[in-house]
């Protein structure tokens, strides 16, 4: 489970060093893409594809999952851990996020997000004068799913 955050910096060659308490879920492979609300998304790759997976058995057909799919794989690329746990971010990638130097990473459960630190403190900032609706939203659905499941 990817949990935590963590101060760091993107060096001079375009790597991030990850926290060794990410590296072994991390361990197989990388894809890194454009996350949401100006982030970056670094997903095992095995929970990258099980995502792709379920965006194919949405259908095509629909266009809020085209418009999806589209964001998460146009910009994608696949990365591997160097030894000193290390990976490259793409520029196009970064410059999306608006990321330079200082970054912010926060595990959010099934991925990492990368985040330039001023836009994250405004994203918290906001999220938390709705983080009252957002917990009676997410109680309600826990609820309904624990009484759904057998």
């Amino acid at each position: 489970m990817l949990i935590g955050a963590t101060a760091n910096t993107i060096d001079e060659k375009g790597r991030l060093t990850l926290a060794a308490k990410w590296r072994t879920e991390l361990a197989s492979g990388v894809v890194i893409t454009r996350g949401v609300e100006k982030c970056l998304f670094i997903f095992p790759k095995n929970q990258f594809e099980k995502i792709a997976l379920e965006l194919a058995n949405q259908g095509i057909e629909l266009s809020f999952v085209r418009a999806f799919a589209r964001h998460l794989a146009a910009m994608a690329e696949y990365a591997e851990l160097d030894k000193n746990g290390r990976i490259n971010l793409p520029q196009n990638l970064c410059r999306f996020a608006d990321l330079n130097n200082a970054v912010t990473v926060v595990g959010i459960i099934n991925c990492l997000e990368v985040w330039n630190p001023q836009t994250l403190a405004e994203i918290n900032s906001q999220a938390e004068q709705n983080v009252n609706a957002v917990a009676e939203k997410y109680g309600r659905l826990i609820r309904h799913t624990a009484q759904n499941t057998p």
